[in-house]
């Protein structure tokens, strides 16, 4: 047995992107401060109930379960921050008016997603608590946008949907659960021919609505199109104007825009918009986001909630390939002028490698393209080609 393999889909990240993931993720959370968004680090275990009530199966089969020796209850390894934040805002923080609150820390799952393909992602994201209007999840859109452009990702695609827009057709035609299922599933897969002989005992104004949400996919036009062919309930009414507003208020960020009315991730987690970013060279999402309101009853009061959330380590799988940092040499010695240069260089920024006694032979590992040279009573850096490996 090899005691060194680590378990699939578990991975190591290396000096060089390891360096830069920490540069990116300091440069988010620079970005959330700004925009007033509090730093809180929820603990990577926590009791089951608090990890996966209200946000449904899908969660609940990602998460890791360990039992507590302590209290013998079931406890989790967080697969998701999100309702972590969730619990601060309504339990703890017990604030009245809007939230904001983001985070960055490894989350776990039992199988492996996302752009980088691994069970441990690194989640950084955004929430907001406290206001239920479109405003906030413009909000939270645009700075998921900036967010993606503060980390060299540009050319953007946003993906709208509202999960309202099913909802309210499913309440006014009182469907089963297991029709409402089987719906679900065919929609998502944008089976129109499931989905109309899903549909075949349904009232015809449904019926056509139901199979009308696989084809109304694109760009603004979309939304007048749904106009016209989907039953005129207020929330539907309502859903298409907030999707409206949303998308307007993000053309002037230079992103593409576009809709599909049949999306309906997270359908039994999220109650309104739901919106995804994608970009050239990746093959999924980049950040997905969207309105969850009701989760926060779970732990004792519903709040109105938006956010998004993103995975750092995916995001970076189609950047460049990351570059080591070249450092300083400087050698053995207790020159006291030796030792405030160095200590004047590294508080300048600058990584200095002091080489320790019998360390000559390996010179070559220290990943340094200078050294330190003595010149007359100071000392100098200086180009050392014969260090680069």
């Amino acid at each position: 047995m090899r005691n060194w393999l680590l378990p699939e889909y578990i991975e190591d990240v290396l000096p060089a992107e390891a360096a830069r993931i920490e540069m990116l993720r300091r440069r988010l959370l620079d970005l959330f401060r700004v925009h007033g968004y509090a730093y809180v680090i929820p603990p990577m275990l926590e009791y089951l109930e608090s990890l996966i009530t209200g946000v449904g199966r899908d969660l609940d089969l990602a998460t890791f379960k360990v039992v507590d020796q302590l209290s013998g209850r079931l406890m989790g390894v967080r697969a998701d921050t999100t309702p972590q934040a969730a619990r601060i805002d309504a339990h703890i923080l017990n604030r009245q008016g809007v939230t904001r609150l983001c985070y960055a820390g490894s989350v776990l799952r039992t199988n492996p997603d996302g752009l980088a393909h691994t069970r441990e992602p690194l989640q950084v994201g955004a929430e907001l608590f406290g206001h239920a209007g479109v405003e906030s999840d413009v909000e939270i859109q645009r700075l998921m946008i900036r967010s993606l452009q503060a980390v060299s990702v540009n050319d953007l695609h946003i993906d709208f949907s509202h999960v309202g827009i099913f909802g309210s057709l499913v309440k006014q035609s009182h469907l089963s659960d297991a029709l409402e299922k089987a719906l679900y599933a065919a929609l998502q897969s944008k089976d129109q021919a499931a989905v109309k002989s899903l549909s075949a005992d349904l009232d015809a104004t449904t019926r056509d609505a139901l199979c009308s949400l696989t084809t109304l996919n694109g760009g603004m036009d979309v939304l007048t199109r749904a106009a016209a062919l989907l039953p005129a309930h207020d929330e539907i009414r309502q859903a298409l104007n907030d999707l409206r507003f949303a998308g307007e208020k993000l053309l002037d960020l230079g992103v593409d825009v576009c809709f599909d009315l049949s999306e309906l991730r997270g359908y039994h987690y999220h109650s309104g918009i739901v919106f995804a970013a994608y970009a050239q060279g990746y093959s999924g999402p980049l950040a997905l986001g969207g309105r969850y309101d009701e989760v926060g009853l779970a732990f004792g009061r519903a709040r109105p909630a938006t956010g998004f959330s993103l995975d750092l380590r995916g995001v970076v799988t189609a950047l460049p390939p990351a570059v080591q940092e070249q450092a300083i040499f400087a050698p053995v010695s207790d020159d006291p002028a030796l030792q405030e240069k160095i200590a004047s260089l590294r508080s300048a920024g600058e990584i200095v490698v002091q080489e320790l006694p019998g360390g000559a032979e390996h010179r070559l590992e220290l990943g340094c393209d200078r050294r330190l040279e003595k010149q007359g009573a100071g000392w100098q850096v200086v180009a050392a080609p014969e260090l680069k490996n």
